[in-house]
């Protein structure tokens, strides 16, 4: 009896001293996140389910706030204005985080540790938009590549094949047969965003700011890219003004749903809003690169973006900089931006991967080989260049400079470019 009750004993031991083991060699490390997009919250946390798979021993538990927009970006500028209370990891819009790196010294952690071993697989652009003195501080969810979605049920009318549309006048040509053979206009414009004019601007190789962050808004390749805009609405006719004004109203998506226009520019990311807000165009919509300028001009450029940054406050930075790289910068995490969000992932080696060509709800909706064409225009997709001043430059273009040219016609391109350069440099 004695015998089996020390057997049992040494059982029991054995078995504590490995439960012990194991709560000694595991641990779990508490990590904060704030966001303002309840679909990026359920891509980190899908993230931090696959590390937690992976690393059984080194667990994460993510703790995340989905705050309005405005309100999220104020409470993390002034927390890290004031030294405290800022969150391990957090979303910043990209025409706010200029914002957030003002000064010599960012409260930001610089990522360039686990950007730089994966450069060359990487669209470059996209990290230059959240850069500064040489340091790269924020890793977005896509690359935002500008596209062109045509409605092929119309073009079909007008014999108008879209592989054809070379340059931006074929396109003017295009939408006058297009007007003719349907009725309806070839495209919409914003005038209250600028998700129309800010693209065309990049693809003509201009931009609000120089290298060197002088304000060049009023320069004459952006006057003449408005006045084409302007153009294609009062002079051409083959374009209206987006129904509610810019590409995320209620009023543009029922308008499009019903077979309002023939084509629509916007990145690559709007393909959720045509499943979401448009689904009697399945099956109708292709999509293409945009038009050049000239031949041989870039076909694309990256519009839009969120950069997750790791702040200086972070009491666990190196595993918030760790997660950082698995979710995004991993293989597997960038072909999850397209598998759980439907984003184009900012790593184009993973473009031809077949997890890219696997049947999904974007497929079914537009078709396959959508990263097949992105591959085509990997090396045409230029970035931004963003300052101190580039908020406030994106506002006066959605509030001032398009709606004043496109929809009031109260200012001539000239006028309204020359009053926004000007108020910018003024700041």
């Amino acid at each position: 009896m004695k015998k089996l009750i020390s057997f049992i004993t040494v059982i029991v031991l054995t078995l504590l001293v490995l439960a012990s083991g194991t709560k000694l060699y595991s641990k779990t490390t508490t990590l904060t996140f704030w966001t303002f997009q309840e679909l990026h919250k359920q891509f980190m946390d899908d993230a931090v389910a696959n590390w937690n798979k992976r690393n059984p021993n080194n667990q994460i538990k993510l703790e995340t706030e989905v705050y309005p927009y405005d309100e999220m970006h104020n409470k993390l500028l002034i927390s890290l204005q004031s030294g405290t209370g800022a969150p391990d990891l957090c979303d910043i819009e990209i025409s706010k985080f200029a914002n957030y790196l003002k000064g010599k010294n960012p409260s930001l952690i610089p990522l360039n540790n686990i950007i730089n071993p994966v450069k060359s697989k990487l669209i470059i652009g996209r990290f230059d938009n959240y850069a500064k003195d040489g340091n790269y501080y924020g890793i977005d969810y896509h690359v935002g590549a500008t596209v062109m979605y045509y409605n092929k049920e119309f073009l079909d009318k007008a014999n108008v094949d879209p592989d054809k549309i070379i340059t931006w006048k074929d396109y003017v040509e295009a939408g006058k047969k297009v007007v003719a053979a349907t009725g309806k206009p070839m495209t919409t414009i914003e005038v209250s965003e600028h998700w129309t004019y800010y693209p065309m601007l990049i693809q003509a190789g201009s931009d609000i700011f120089d290298k060197k962050g002088n304000v060049i808004l009023d320069n004459k390749k952006n006057t003449e890219v408005l006045q084409f805009l302007k153009d294609m609405i009062y002079k051409d006719k083959i374009a209206i003004a987006a129904p509610g004004g810019f590409h995320h109203a209620e009023e543009y998506w029922n308008f499009m749903n019903k077979g309002g226009a023939a084509s629509l520019m916007m990145p690559l990311w709007y393909m959720g809003r045509f499943v979401s807000y448009m689904p009697d165009l399945k099956g109708k919509i292709i999509v293409r690169p945009l038009p050049v300028w000239e031949k041989g001009g870039n076909r694309s450029c990256g519009m839009g973006g969120t950069g997750t940054v790791v702040t200086i406050q972070s009491k666990n930075k190196d595993m918030a900089v760790k997660l950082l790289d698995f979710a995004k910068l991993s293989k597997d995490g960038a072909i999850k931006t397209w598998t759980v969000l439907g984003f184009d992932p900012i790593r184009w080696d993973v473009w031809d991967a077949p997890e890219m060509k696997a049947v999904n709800k974007f497929t079914d909706y537009f078709g396959k080989g959508i990263f097949s064409m992105l591959l085509s225009i990997k090396n045409e997709i230029p970035g931004t260049m963003i300052t101190d001043k580039y908020p406030a430059a994106i506002d006066l273009l959605k509030k001032n400079v398009c709606f004043n040219v496109l929809s009031a016609q109260s200012q001539t391109p000239e006028e309204a470019l020359k009053q926004a350069a000007n108020e910018l440099r003024k700041k």
